[in-house]
């Protein structure tokens, strides 16, 4: 005759079976668990150390690219500006030893720059917006007319253009008293800085930096494109270059290529940073001169690296 005692035995010994399964079971499918995961995980630092070699190698094959372009450059541009003149007009944010790569460059190719312009922050903020308006109708030498246009680039390119461009250099609508006191109004102003002496080129390089950031970043790329325009109008034509970044809707490049009426006349680079990029610059000014505008660089609305040249 079955007990309960035996009923209470039997029981507990079903629990104790069912325990010991769940524990031999759990801990099997933690070590095939914690197995993967380790396979995984290996498998992922394999990766990792293997794009870090990739990315180690391509920024090796890239300093060598760079000091490649830097050593044919002067060649690959010798004699495209011969007897040409070209002012060099740089923003607040452009690096200072990209400004110097171009103005050698530009030398290389038998040109010469007539004089540096440096703008400041202040000239592109919307912020002084109201103030420039009212600076460059101040500053207005007798003879020249600003465009209708009523934004701060327009107007300021339509008094800077002919204080530093004219399609035949030397032979500048406005007299030389007048150039420099424009300049120095605009200066006083906090606008600007003229190297001493600037005189008219027939071509213009304007350099900035990359994407802008901050408040009124869009305002302040759209400035310094249409800036861009007037002066392309004041002389033989213009080149508006920026870095890595320049291309994208808050840089004044990507502003200047996103627009038509920008676009159709301004030629434009966007790796400006790099010594091929400094390449396209020269010849998109050679391009300039049979009044054709490009676009180059390394960006997706680039049409190519360089222009393509003749000769």
């Amino acid at each position: 005759m079955i007990s309960l005692r035996y009923h209470i035995v039997s029981i507990a010994a079903v629990f104790l079976a069912l325990a010991m399964g769940v524990v031999l079971g759990s801990t099997s499918l933690s070590s095939r668990l914690l197995s993967t995961v380790g396979g995984q995980r290996e498998s992922l630092q394999e990766q990792v150390s293997h794009l870090q070699g990739e990315r180690a190698d391509l920024r090796t094959r890239l300093a060598a690219a760079d000091r490649f372009g830097e050593a044919v450059g002067p060649m690959a541009v010798q004699g495209r500006l011969d007897q040409r003149s070209v002012v060099l007009i740089s923003s607040w944010d452009a690096a200072p030893q990209q400004r110097d790569a171009v103005k050698e460059l530009l030398r290389a190719s038998g040109a010469q720059v007539t004089g540096e312009i440096r703008l400041t922050e202040e000239f592109a903020d919307p912020a002084n917006a109201d103030r420039l308006r009212n600076v460059v109708t101040q500053l207005l030498p007798a003879g020249v007319q600003l465009p209708t246009a009523a934004d701060p680039g327009t107007l300021a390119g339509g008094l800077v253009g002919p204080l530093a461009l004219n399609p035949q250099s030397g032979q500048s609508p406005v007299s030389d008293d007048a150039r420099a006191a424009a300049f120095a109004g605009l200066a006083d102003g906090g606008f600007l800085q003229a190297s001493p002496g600037v005189r008219p080129g027939q071509l213009a390089v304007v350099l900035t930096g990359g994407a802008l950031s901050g408040r009124g970043a869009g305002d302040k790329a759209a400035t310094l494109a249409r800036f861009a325009t007037q002066l392309d109008q004041a002389g033989s034509g213009a080149v508006l270059a920026g870095s890595a970044g320049s291309a994208d809707g808050s840089g004044a490049v990507g502003v200047a290529r996103a627009d038509p009426s920008i676009s159709s006349a301004v030629s434009t680079v966007d790796d400006v940073d790099s010594a091929a990029g400094r390449v396209a610059v020269v010849l998109a000014l050679r391009e300039q001169l049979d009044r054709q505008a490009g676009h180059y660089g390394v960006a997706a609305n680039a049409q190519g690296p360089v222009p393509h040249t003749r000769g």
